[in-house]
């Protein structure tokens, strides 16, 4: 659980075990580490907490999936000086009318689901000069509150959104079903992955990079060891 007690000397450690077991899922998947990417996800970490993990220099991206506070969170004094370093994720769903300060704010964003969301941010985006880098969700759970795209529609959503002026398509994010094993996961971790070799088989601009964003807390190594290059990991690193 994630607590504002942690300390800079707990969080360093926990940043450290995360990376070596991302190396091991690695090693048995015959993958190279340099490949794989931490998104630390820091929607329930203060700033001090942050500025503890990348003072690391362990994780160069960082995930919020909420508006409300993030903008206050991340230009605190704490992380003065440290804002430039890090690539800036949003992570939830993501209404309309919220489009605009996140295509201003935030460096990606990782959650894609439909082309009316997209068109908004590709028109606040341009607006605001930038070419926004962004995944599509894949939905890969029935349930209503889940977003996302379903598998079947995600191909299409990428040729269109690559239309767009203002986003740039980077890759598939998804979130996997709940379970008490993890191994259960990983035919649909291998679906999306599947998505992914198919559509972006290119590779990105020089200055960029494709991105599959499989696995969390419970389930990233599983998706590490089936072609995840950016797990997502909160209570593993910022927890007691």
């Amino acid at each position: 659980m994630i607590t504002q007690e942690t300390s800079a000397e707990q969080i360093t450690a926990n940043a450290k075990a995360v990376i070596s077991r991302i190396a091991a899922a690695c090693a048995r998947a015959g993958r190279d580490p340099a490949q794989v990417e931490l998104l630390a996800v820091t929607k329930y970490a203060g700033p001090a907490q942050i500025r503890a993990l990348l003072e690391t220099g362990l994780a160069r991206h960082a995930g919020e999936s909420r508006m409300q506070g993030a903008a206050e969170k991340w230009n605190s004094p704490e992380l003065a000086g440290l804002r430039a370093g890090v690539t800036l994720h949003f992570l939830g769903h993501l209404q309309s009318n919220k489009a605009a300060k996140a295509a201003s704010f935030f460096d990606a964003i990782d959650s894609v689901d439909s082309m009316e969301t997209a068109r908004v941010l590709s028109r606040k985006a341009a607006q605001a000069g930038r070419k926004l880098p962004v995944l599509i969700q894949v939905k890969l759970t029935e349930k209503e509150t889940q977003s996302g795209v379903s598998a079947a529609e995600a191909s299409a959503l990428v040729r269109e959104t690559a239309k767009l002026e203002g986003l740039a398509p980077r890759g598939y994010m998804a979130i996997a079903p709940v379970t008490s094993d993890p191994e259960e996961l990983r035919p649909y971790f291998r679906a999306v992955k599947r998505l992914f070799d198919a559509d972006f088989a290119r590779p990105a601009a020089p200055d960029s990079k494709n991105y599959l964003s499989l696995g969390m807390t419970h389930d990233f190594e599983i998706a590490v060891e089936e072609g995840s290059n950016l797990p997502r990991v909160g209570s593993a690193i910022f927890g007691n």
